[in-house]
């Protein structure tokens, strides 16, 4: 059965996600949806790429991905395909590829060609095209206009590290676009300090959430290896002012 993601901006008022699921199922029988997000902040690939670096890489080889963010469809507007890790993404040409996949060349990427009354009937084509078995090449042409886009990156000195609230969660934990890889390189073993705004900083990681008491703030890095802050059975976000893309501080001692 094929397994097809779908992260879009659509929302749950509306009748689009039934739209696109009922356009893909006219064209292949056998599918399994699977909906990462359809409550993405509208027009915002920052948030949507970070939901697929997040999800992604848990999904079985030859699963679809659908991306509708910040689209506008018609003949001047690309929709691309690209396969990277064994896995089909399907996107408008608006940076989010670029975001996703940092590294990704141009020689990856075609450009779907158009013969769509919409953008569902775009999406449910190139479902039942990668399900009868054709290439990506089989869809469209090489993308000549990839566009690329270079999401917020901390700044980083040998003592310090300055970072920006990248997503708010349901929980309102705090994440930060920090990974733990990036920390620990910088860090070198030395005790550190996280700011954020006015409060107290704190000076260790947490293994979970229950490492500290119900009420209290702790900082670990999350299931998508980012930083996060949060509070044991509380709202964070609200608790301490803190807002996406507000920027928070590491100050790494000797």
């Amino acid at each position: 059965m094929q397994v097809i993601t779908l992260t879009t901006d659509y929302g749950q008022k509306d009748f689009y996600v039934a739209q696109l699921k009922g356009s893909i199922l006219s064209k292949v029988n056998e599918v399994h949806f699977v909906d990462i997000s359809h409550s993405l902040e509208r027009y915002d690939i920052v948030q949507t790429a970070l939901f697929l670096e997040s999800t992604f890489p848990h999904f079985p080889i030859g699963t679809i991905h659908i991306v509708s963010v910040l689209n506008y469809y018609g003949p001047q507007n690309d929709f691309l395909i690209t396969k990277q890790k064994d896995q089909y993404f399907i996107t408008p040409n608006n940076g989010v590829l670029s975001l996703l996949f940092p590294t990704i060349s141009e020689e990856e990427v075609y450009s779907i060609d158009f013969n769509f009354q919409n953008l569902s009937e775009l999406f449910a084509h190139c479902v039942a095209a990668i399900n009868h078995g054709l290439g990506i090449e089989d869809l469209g042409h090489s993308c000549k206009n990839f566009i690329r886009k270079m999401g917020i990156q901390p700044v980083v000195t040998r003592s310090q590290i300055r970072g920006t609230i990248i997503h708010i969660d349901h929980y309102e934990n705090v994440v930060i676009n920090i990974k733990r890889s990036d920390f620990e390189n910088l860090r070198n073993g030395r005790p550190f300090e996280i700011y954020y705004k006015q409060n107290d900083p704190i000076c260790r990681l947490s293994g979970n959430y229950n490492d500290v008491d119900v009420g209290e703030s702790l900082c670990l890095f999350n299931s998508s290896g980012y930083l996060e802050i949060a509070v044991n059975m509380g709202k964070a976000a609200t608790m301490y002012n803190l807002n996406k893309d507000e920027t928070i501080q590491i100050n790494f001692n000797e």
